[in-house]
């Protein structure tokens, strides 16, 4: 369930997916999705849902029936339930192989039999209460690192914890600690001007930073398959691999 989630986040963050007409034999699927929104069918919705459903970090994933319920109008508001209702199955919907269904260039997505997998379309009051909460995140690391775009991700190697921020205009921070101190201890690496790097079509990327002779990569997957890792960190010196090590998706507070 876990692997779904990342999996699906990594999905959505990016902003191209190449889809495909969606064949007929779909269409009524989408048809039954748009009526559960339309005629308010909260309940019917909410059986159709693949928890955990991810929400944009750092806001809370929502984790089962009752929290979809209670937050249901804060991911469902005014103008994206008018999105849903006002598309229809042949013109703004479309297959995207392996992924599922979605709305447009991926606004929202759904299985091929008709499970809601995920949401990418972000209300006005979750955008409200995510910049809050990046916020107090904020000022809750060190001071030294107080300063970035977005938060973007947290892995963890049995080693280590590290932070990888976008400082804007395309610029990535690594940040790194001991795997047993806190992000508001000063980080024992800093590297600025780093790249993002899609990796094959399947939603996979990586992070590249170099520092001096030193190259450090980060691989978050997408599909890692059973038991598989969620992410990789390759450290290199002078072209030479001195440290390979599997990861995990961390939590940033």
């Amino acid at each position: 369930m876990k692997r779904l989630a990342i999996t699906l986040l990594l999905l959505l963050s990016f902003s191209v997916v190449f889809g495909q007409s969606l064949e007929v034999k779909y269409h009524q699927v989408v048809l039954d999705f748009i009526d559960c929104i339309k005629n308010q069918k909260k309940e019917k919705l909410a059986d159709k849902v693949h928890f955990p459903l991810t929400r944009k970090y750092p806001l809370p994933e929502i984790k089962n029936k009752q929290e979809f319920l209670k937050r249901y109008n804060e991911v469902f508001d005014e103008q994206l339930v008018k999105l849903i209702v006002n598309s229809k199955p042949s013109v703004d919907w479309s297959a995207a192989g392996w992924r599922g269904i979605m709305l447009h260039s991926g606004d929202l997505w759904l299985y091929y039999n008709g499970r809601l997998l995920g949401v990418n379309y972000i209300s006005k009051v979750e955008e409200k209460r995510r910049l809050q909460l990046i916020k107090v995140e904020r000022n809750s690391l060190h001071s030294s690192i107080r300063t970035f775009k977005e938060p973007v991700q947290i892995i963890e190697t049995p080693q280590y914890r590290i932070r990888i921020d976008d400082m804007g205009e395309y610029n990535y921070r690594y940040t790194s600690w001991p795997l047993k101190s806190k992000m508001s201890d000063k980080p024992a690496l800093a590297i600025e001007k780093g790249t993002k790097i899609p990796d094959g079509s399947g939603g996979s990327y990586r992070f590249e930073f170099k520092n001096g002779e030193f190259t450090y990569d980060c691989a978050i997957l997408a599909d890692p398959g059973p038991g598989g890792a969620s992410a990789m960190l390759t450290i290199s010196k002078g072209g030479k691999k001195i440290l390979f090590q599997k990861a995990k998706i961390g939590k940033f507070m």
